[in-house]
């Protein structure tokens, strides 16, 4: 992530939960339950999720693997991060805050048995890197959770690019005082790879023992499950 990225993301994190939820009217919270649901994670696994932001997918991670399971949140932007321990606390869930670049994450080999990133991959400098490293760290046969945004095609597709394009940045402005923000966010997620073409991303890392792709509302994001070797 370039430091004008880092420093983009520093000014919008203290409405960025509150801004997500107007833009996506709370979908995103129903993506994050499916990417845990997809992941298999049961009582007493021990998970990692990178690019946590102000850690929800963490959270939700933690509801799935209870007491007797660990779940460890990282982000490479402190100011996003300075939120989730608060968070955490007000609904009384253990999770660990660490700031990480999943590029080089600080931690052995096959720790986790489930390892994720939510809307995070495609602000990585180098993306197949940055899942090589989740999969590194994960178990023989545990999972690499990628959710991430795609091109959605079809009539929603068409409703959506002018919405993504015109009123998106607009609201985002209004909301956190950054319009370029929220110009960035969706001008990436069209120009990222989505579908068959991350799923070939994720296999040519040559982790991987079979990977699954699985398409939310026409396209517009997609949550992937590596299975790693």
């Amino acid at each position: 992530m370039s430091q004008h990225v880092h420093q983009m993301f520093s000014q919008i994190a203290p409405r960025y939960d509150a801004t997500n939820d107007v833009l996506s009217l709370g979908v995103h919270r129903l993506w994050r339950r499916e990417a845990v649901k997809r992941s298999k994670a049961k009582q007493g696994d021990h998970v990692l999720d990178c690019a946590t932001g102000t850690g929800d997918l963490a959270l939700a991670f933690k509801r799935a693997v209870g007491s007797e399971g660990r779940v460890v949140g990282t982000d490479f932007n402190a100011d996003m991060l300075a939120r989730a321990p608060a968070k955490a606390a007000e609904v009384g869930l253990e999770v660990s805050f660490e700031v990480a670049d999943v590029m080089k994450l600080p931690y052995e080999d096959c720790c986790f048995d489930v390892a994720s990133i939510s809307f995070g991959i495609r602000n990585v400098d180098e993306p197949k890197r940055g899942v090589s490293e989740l999969a590194r760290v994960v178990r023989s046969r545990g999972r690499v959770v990628v959710l991430e945004f795609g091109q959605p095609r079809g009539v929603f597709g068409a409703a959506y690019r002018p919405y993504a394009r015109f009123v998106m940045p607009r609201i985002g402005q209004l909301l956190t005082g950054s319009r370029e923000a929220y110009e960035y966010l969706p001008s990436t997620a069209a120009a990222f790879p989505s579908g068959e073409q991350f799923v070939e991303l994720m296999r040519s890392t040559d982790r991987f023992a079979e990977v699954e792709a699985h398409p939310l509302l026409s396209g517009l994001a997609w949550i992937y499950v590596g299975t790693v070797r």
